[in-house]
């Protein structure tokens, strides 16, 4: 299939008899119900379940390496080369999978500042995929969807299976992306969670080139009007701690910084619902309504969303627009963040509950980009394990991590932003002994040093990780900040902060840093 006739044949895929183009919200509920993908709950949600998948596949994310890719993608575990004519040969096939099926097509953007947005178009075999992408990404009004011209297409083909021999896949599944064609192919899976993904994985790899430092963070402003980012992985409270009822959300996941300031890269957000309840996260509670996508959520009798049920999986999430979290920043804008936090639910129970970090620390712990496992949680996984994720989204980064951790070094500088690792994980012990670090005080350390009152404190060197650390902040115990006096069995915490630390070393020696950045970590003892 030549280049052209590929692109051409993306294109009438989208322009087909059957193609139901940029649904409103109310239409794709009511298709989405009618075709059987969902349930609606009793909060007005649209509830669907994905199947065997009920989150990302990683092991089935590929890049096509072509002329464009081949000497500027990092190749390895997470950027795994994919053959050009692989992917030629797989997207006829899913092409022709699709051509008599009813599609649905949104045109949307990535990006709320218009200087670097990136139009998309996705397109998908399921009303309630078009339903939440148009719920995530950043919706044009009728101007802008008159003149919209998609410069990356998503085709996803959630029921097509591949057959790994004869398509060059890991399994069934498959996430490709070829940034030669600007294409996006997705199969196999019907985890919606793929799309939104693909999608930031792209804006990864093109606007470090603009100026614009990609990042998996949240984003909130202050009365003041300064900004604040809140970095991540999964499950460190990277969307509660922003969804802040006293500051305005930017945006809750993914985020650029460019010349003047911060800009969301989506109109939505993707929250985890496992234990949601109204009184812990009002925000979030009342942001998932008509509109709202659950997945995996089970519903009771009366259809009311259990998010205490977790037997489908732990991952349960829902998406809606940003603007149903109420005093959000619209359009997702900011200006220059004056602090930036990092998030670490370190289940080993012996990383202080809040650290300020000097500019080498904080490269250190970008690049590291630690949070824990939980026992449990994953099949093998009987006792807390490290997670290290560089920058704090290993998986979506097509270029080498410390070209993004040098544009955060440089811009952290140049605004004179202050850094600080939060523990919202586990103290006086680690998971199963120790306690999770209760919300309330965790949202008292963070206002802390939002508004300048830890400014005001005295900080000490805890011994384990060189950490510096606050000796009193309003609102909380003075016992916990420093960790170890936290824990009743000092010498247990002595032995586990020491096996973290080494844990941390063994992982920081796959980077090429600075003398002075890699001093700047916990050395095991």
């Amino acid at each position: 299939m030549a280049e052209v006739s590929v692109l051409e044949s993306v294109k009438a895929l989208a322009a087909g008899p059957r193609v139901h183009a940029n649904l409103p919200v109310a239409e794709l509920v009511e298709t989405s119900l009618k075709r059987g993908e969902g349930q609606l709950a009793a909060n007005g949600a649209l509830v669907a379940v994905t199947g065997a998948r009920t989150g990302r596949s990683p092991k089935d994310k590929f890049t096509v390496d072509d002329a464009v890719t081949h000497n500027v993608v990092d190749w390895g575990k997470v950027n795994k080369p994919f053959a050009p004519e692989k992917f030629e040969a797989l997207l006829g096939r899913v092409l022709e999978h699709l051509k008599e099926r009813e599609l649905f097509v949104q045109d949307l953007y990535c990006g709320a500042d218009a200087a670097y947005q990136l139009p998309i178009r996705v397109i998908s075999a399921y009303a309630w995929h078009a339903l939440f992408v148009r719920d995530l990404f950043v919706r044009p009004d009728a101007a802008a969807l008159a003149t919209h011209v998609p410069e990356f297409t998503v085709v996803a083909a959630p029921e097509f299976q591949a057959v790994p021999e004869r398509d060059g896949t890991a399994t069934s599944a498959f996430i490709l992306a070829d940034f030669t064609r600007k294409i996006i192919l997705i199969g196999g899976t019907k985890y919606a969670g793929e799309i939104k993904k693909s999608i930031f994985g792209v804006m990864n790899f093109i606007v470090p080139n603009k100026d614009v430092l990609p990042m998996h963070c949240s984003a909130n402003v202050g009365a003041d009007g300064v900004t604040a980012l809140f970095f991540g992985l999964s499950g460190t409270g990277k969307t509660t701690l922003s969804a802040d009822p006293a500051r305005r959300l930017i945006g809750d996941d993914e985020h650029g910084w460019g010349p003047t300031g911060i800009f969301n890269f989506e109109g939505g957000c993707y929250a985890k619902c496992v234990d949601l309840t109204e009184e812990k996260e009002p925000q979030i509670f009342r942001a998932i309504r008509f509109g709202s996508v659950l997945e995996n959520v089970i519903l009771d009798a009366a259809r009311k969303p259990d998010y205490f049920d977790i037997h489908l999986t732990e991952n349960t999430r829902a998406a809606y627009p940003v603007d149903f979290i109420e005093n959000a920043v619209i359009p997702g804008v900011g200006g220059h963040p004056k602090n930036v936090l990092f998030l670490a639910a370190d289940a080993f129970g012996v990383l202080p509950p809040i650290a300020r970090l000097t500019p080498d620390q904080a490269m250190y712990h970008f690049l590291s980009g630690y949070t824990a496992k939980l026992a449990g949680t994953e099949l093998g996984v009987i006792d807390p394990e490290p997670e290290f994720s560089a920058c704090f989204g290993s998986p979506f980064l097509p270029l080498a991590p410390p070209v993004y951790a040098e544009m955060l070094g440089k811009r952290l500088t140049q605004h004179g932003a202050s850094c600080w690792l939060v523990n919202t994980g586990w103290s006086g012990g680690k998971f199963g002994v120790g306690k999770r670090m209760s919300l309330k005080i965790t949202r008292a350390l963070v206002n802390a040093a939002l508004d300048g009152r830890l400014d005001k404190v005295e900080f000490v060197t805890e011994a384990a990780f060189g950490l510096s650390i606050p000796v009193s902040c309003p609102e909380v115990p003075a016992e916990i900040l420093n960790p170890r006096n936290a824990w009743a069995d000092k010498e247990g915490y002595d032995k586990t902060a020491a096996d973290l630390a080494a844990r941390f070393e063994a992982n920081f020696k796959q980077f090429d840093a600075s003398e002075a950045i890699r001093a700047a970590g916990p050395k095991a003892k």
